[in-house]
């Protein structure tokens, strides 16, 4: 029985509209002077957003850098979901699939997402579902998704006051870098074609299960 769901966010449980991207480079133009290259988001971290950035602009890493840069895009990300007038929406089938979870014994619910904490607060504030995910591995523990697993079964342990073996957690996600990252932790994946990548795209990779939403769950 799986007693750890791990969500991803992005193309998962919700669609931002384009709120999220556009934050990124809005931050991008404010800290850089230009939008960057063009951004592959499908499963990626942050962190990893970030060092693309510095690379193609030839800079070293920098922490006070980094800090204003996601300070900027926080804020412009809050900005673009309330009032930016993008078509975000949250996915079918998941405010039904978490609140049967929530109220199932021993099954506890987290995030496993490439977004940093904040903005993984923002996006799960701003469409209702905050309250099912009182922890998480983000964008911000590490640049490699496929290190954010253990960082959040230990950030269940420390909620739950429980460990959870690997086959007792099941990560949800929408493309093959989350199918990657269940891998990485030993977990099965469950992934769901609402993101960029189809059920026969998804299959490829061979998660546990593919589903074309998280209505049949």
């Amino acid at each position: 029985m799986h007693h750890l769901w791990l969500f991803d966010i992005d193309g998962t449980l919700v669609d931002t509209g384009g709120a999220g991207l556009t934050a990124l480079t809005e931050a991008a133009v404010k800290c850089f002077g230009e939008a960057g290259p063009a951004l592959d988001l499908a499963g990626s971290t942050d962190l990893g957003i970030i060092q693309n950035f510095l690379d193609h602009f030839g800079r070293e890493y920098d922490q006070a850098f980094v800090d204003s840069f996601f300070a900027i895009y926080l804020e412009r990300l809050e900005w673009n979901l309330a009032h930016g007038g993008f078509p975000g929406k949250v996915l079918p089938g998941a405010v039904d699939l978490l609140e049967r979870l929530a109220e199932t014994p021993d099954i506890h619910l987290g995030l496993l997402t490439g977004n940093i904490a904040g903005g993984a607060a923002a996006k799960m504030r701003h469409f209702g579902l905050d309250h099912f995910f009182p922890f998480g591995g983000y964008g911000c523990d590490f640049a490699d998704r496929n290190k954010l697993g253990p960082v959040a079964a230990a950030r269940a342990t420390s909620h739950t006051g429980r460990a959870f073996h690997p086959e007792e957690i099941v990560v949800i996600g929408d493309t093959p870098k989350d199918i990657a990252c269940a891998r990485a932790l030993g977990s099965p994946c469950i992934a769901v074609a609402t993101g960029r990548f189809s059920v026969e795209e998804l299959r490829q990779h061979s998660p546990h299960r593919v589903i074309a939403s998280l209505e049949e769950l």
